[in-house]
């Protein structure tokens, strides 16, 4: 299909012990023997390794020792003839051996052209080499045990089992619109087909359901620590994340903007935000905080309303509570190591904590996991979608079948509820590459690192 060969460096730029550059393409093997000096690669078996050296061969001057790994089409990642180079980690040596294999006919790879190649050379499907970049950005084990999913082929099987299902619907609907003599063929009737989408739709919004369970998996949570000054936010998010991020004194106003933390929560990334306290104040600059504070409460998936065990409820307590009712809140009454003058009678599900305690502070944490519905999930079920771009195709999806449905209800033909069923069918296929449209495909692979 390519008529060009691609290379790029594949290991972490910088230095290290090994560096790897790796070329893909009908003249892989021809263009490192150029460069060469060792076994004769062009005999080389697949999936061997061989030890030689370098050589600018023009200034006869070796460059390094290497190690060269061929893997011959089809059984390489791309479905091409590859070779891998693995050289000693300096900068300089890497680039210098790149360069080589550029004058001797290689092209510098694009972001993700090798999982590209490999996807448009049937190696792999969309969904499989999405999965390629989910693992190198997971920030967990969950979110690893997500991605291989999705490397495995699991979402593909799973498409694939919806497709099939709409696709006999489409089958059967078809035989009788264009052989209507055929006797055998079951006779489509939208008594039939009703119950087929309804369960099919039932299917989907259980997917659906977890997929925000997923998204928060993959890419974490932010989550806004609020309340007024001094009621110990800034303790609470140095509490969270096991370091002194932020400055914690009894000068109401301390934390004049937003400060920001990430957390690894067994499984669940918190991207964690610790407003400045929330009052009336004439001090500019703390005024642009407090204002940045009301936009994170809005922005949040998650609130941390923190109040003060110490001292009565106030205007500006009550103001955030009712300001975040509607949100994902947690209401947390901290400092109970100090006489309690707050009226809890004003109070409903709250957690009570002093956050210089690691056993609250663990308390706290498991509310947040049960807050986020991360405990229902189970990394062993495959029926999970794993991006946005999955979950959007499904809607589309689902949305066809519930146009089916309303066709059905007003009892239009079977050939009217077939143009739905073909949409939804379509849209699924989208999800796993089957339409391969060059916007798409340049769009996804373009964030992909190079040697990918």
């Amino acid at each position: 299909m390519f008529d060009d060969t691609i290379v790029a460096i594949a290991s972490a730029y910088g230095k290290g012990a090994v560096s790897v550059i790796r070329l893909s393409g009908e003249d892989a093997i021809k263009i490192v023997c150029k460069v060469f000096e060792g076994k004769d690669l062009s005999k080389a078996k697949s999936h061997t390794i061989s030890y030689g050296r370098i050589k600018d061969k023009k200034k006869d001057l070796i460059l390094d020792e290497v190690l060269v790994s061929v893997f011959r089409t089809p059984r390489s990642f791309t479905r091409e003839d590859v070779v891998e180079i693995g050289c000693h980690g300096g900068v300089f040596v890497t680039n210098r051996i790149l360069e080589l294999l550029l004058e001797n006919g290689a092209r510098l790879a694009e972001p993700g052209e090798f999982t590209k190649r490999a996807f448009l050379n049937g190696r792999i499907d969309l969904t499989q080499a999405e999965a390629v970049m989910d693992i190198i950005e997971a920030r967990s084990s969950e979110a690893m045990q997500l991605a291989n999913h999705g490397l495995l082929g699991d979402v593909k099987k799973l498409i694939v089992a919806f497709r099939k299902e709409i696709l006999s619907a489409i089958a059967m609907i078809e035989v009788n619109i264009d052989y209507p003599e055929y006797d055998d063929a079951v006779v489509m009737t939208n008594a039939l087909i009703k119950p087929m989408v309804k369960a099919m739709i039932e299917k989907m919004d259980e997917i659906l359901e977890m997929a925000s369970t997923v998204r928060i998996i993959r890419e974490g949570i932010k989550t806004a620590i609020i309340g007024r000054p001094n009621v110990g936010k800034s303790s609470l998010l140095n509490a969270l994340l096991r370091e002194d991020r932020a400055i914690v004194t009894e000068i109401a106003g301390t934390t004049r903007d937003t400060i920001e933390g990430t957390l690894q929560l067994g499984g669940l990334t918190l991207h964690l935000v610790d407003t400045a306290g929330i009052r009336s104040t004439s001090d500019q600059i703390e005024k642009i905080g407090v204002e940045r504070s009301r936009k994170m409460i809005a922005e949040a998936e998650i609130i941390l309303l923190v109040l003060d065990n110490s001292n009565p409820l106030d205007e500006t307590d009550l103001e955030l509570l009712e300001m975040s009712k509607k949100k994902n809140r947690i209401v947390i009454v901290n400092k109970i190591d100090l006489v309690s003058k707050i009226d809890m009678s004003k109070l409903d599900d709250v957690l009570m904590i002093s956050a210089t305690k690691e056993g609250d502070v663990r308390l706290l944490e498991e509310k947040i996991r049960h807050h986020t519905k991360i405990n229902e999930w189970n990394p062993r079920d495959a029926t999970y979608l794993g991006n946005a771009r999955h979950v959007s195709k499904m809607k589309e999806a689902r949305k066809s079948l519930e146009d089916a449905l309303s066709s059905i209800g007003n009892n239009m033909p079977v050939d009217v509820v077939n143009i739905d069923l073909v949409s939804a069918w379509n849209r699924l296929g989208e999800i796993i590459g089957e339409d391969k449209g060059d916007s798409l495909l340049n769009e996804l692979f373009a964030k992909f690192c190079l040697g990918k």
